[in-house]
């Protein structure tokens, strides 16, 4: 643990933590446990007031001598806490593309022309990438989750051999999310990010698809997919 390093050389850490149960394990000197989701460890997006507050409390645990020590962040300060995948509401509402039984391929295709407006409308600027898999291929990469949560052993040509397919699963989720993220951006260009996020795991078939595929890894044999397990649907 690079904090603890640091303590032992004389300097006093303090840090932000958004998995628990990882920092009860690790027991760093200090940390502050926020309940945001992964990409927003400040919380939400173009809220420095909230953002000023969260780092604020990071800092108040300086004020500890000793450590360990582990607090949460209050979340009755906190507007509107991004729900995880796992508290989304099992029924489909509107997923803004067509029925409720639309297929995740079939929901990608009909958001195509909104991402690429939201790409367009940035210079080109996205956060669709880590794959290297070009969006408009996205259809293959359903096809490998699928098969993967199917107990096939797929395998993408974009895949780099010094990346375990579990850890490459888990950027296939981290681009269609983006893709979804960005195209629903310029779908209600006033939607809030908690809308999006709701929006997403509660009312897309995609975000199904990505809690099946973290259930999934969940119970899968293997240590090592269990691990990446844990920050697939949040």
């Amino acid at each position: 643990m690079v904090a603890r390093s640091f303590e032992e050389q004389g300097l006093t850490t303090t840090g932000l933590v958004l998995i628990e149960e990882h920092a009860q394990r690790v027991k760093p000197p200090r940390m502050l446990a926020v309940p945001f989701y992964f990409g927003n460890t400040l919380g939400e997006a173009d809220n420095p007031e909230l953002q000023h507050k969260v780092l604020q409390s990071a800092f108040d645990l300086l004020n500890s001598d000793q450590g360990p020590v582990l607090e949460r962040y209050p979340e009755e300060k906190i507007p509107d806490v991004m729900i995880q995948g796992s508290e989304a509401a099992k029924t489909p509402h509107d997923n803004g593309v067509n029925s409720p039984e639309i297929s995740p391929a079939d929901e990608l295709t009909g958001l195509r022309a909104y991402y690429e407006q939201w790409s367009s409308s940035k210079n080109g600027r996205t956060a669709v990438g880590i794959t290297g898999i070009p969006q408009r291929r996205f259809r293959g990469i359903v096809r490998f989750i699928e098969n993967y949560i199917g107990g096939e052993n797929p395998d993408m040509k974009e895949r780099s051999a010094d990346i375990a397919i579990p850890q490459f699963v888990r950027y296939c989720v981290d681009d269609l999310k983006a893709f979804y993220y960005e195209a629903r951006m310029a779908q209600r260009p006033d939607g809030s990010d908690v809308d999006i996020h709701t929006w997403f795991w509660s009312d897309t078939a995609m975000g199904k698809l990505v809690m099946s595929l973290a259930e999934y890894m969940r119970n899968h044999p293997d240590p090592s997919v269990n691990t990446v397990a844990y920050g697939i649907a949040r």
